[in-house]
């Protein structure tokens, strides 16, 4: 003959809410983070306007076309062409073409954000960390690298 065990369910109750709350609270520290999520200034959709490369000083337009794209659980993908199909490749295109994506992180006080790059067209770009300086006005944001040396700055459009 087999025996019921009772267990009085108020003795149920505690160990249940806190495994709630621990899942709960390791969700939340597992999410990527992007700085001020709800009030990052870069969080939706940005249509390419222009591109310019060059030395600094000394930027010249290129006809690319492009997007990137911010969102509140911290991700940030993109993805601009070169319309000219014999244009060489640089680090970061293949064929004329660049899109990748990772997560972000925003330094809104120091108006900077840092992308670890998850999937990309340039698999070398893959594990990177690219650290990119931003500015917002309205709805305009230009994209410049940390060091100017690198010649390039991307203006976008919110869409």
């Amino acid at each position: 003959m087999a025996t019921k065990l009772k267990i009085a369910p108020r003795t149920l109750v505690l160990p249940l809410v806190l495994a709630v709350a621990l899942l709960v609270a390791a969700f939340s520290f597992a999410q990527p983070s992007m700085a001020h999520r709800d009030t990052s200034p870069l969080v939706g959709g940005w249509l390419m306007t222009s591109l310019e490369v060059g030395t600094p000083g000394n930027l010249r337009p290129v006809p690319y076309s492009g997007q990137i794209i911010f969102t509140r659980s911290g991700t940030m993908s993109v993805q601009a062409m070169n319309p000219d199909a014999s244009a060489p490749d640089t680090p970061y295109t293949i064929n004329g073409y660049e899109a990748f994506y990772g997560t972000v992180a925003v330094n809104k006080a120091a108006g900077t954000f840092v992308v670890t790059v998850e999937s990309s067209a340039v698999r070398n770009l893959i594990g990177q960390r690219l650290t990119r300086v931003f500015k917002v006005s309205g709805d305009r944001l230009v994209l410049t690298p940390t060091d100017p040396a690198e010649g390039w700055r991307v203006t976008y459009r919110r869409f």
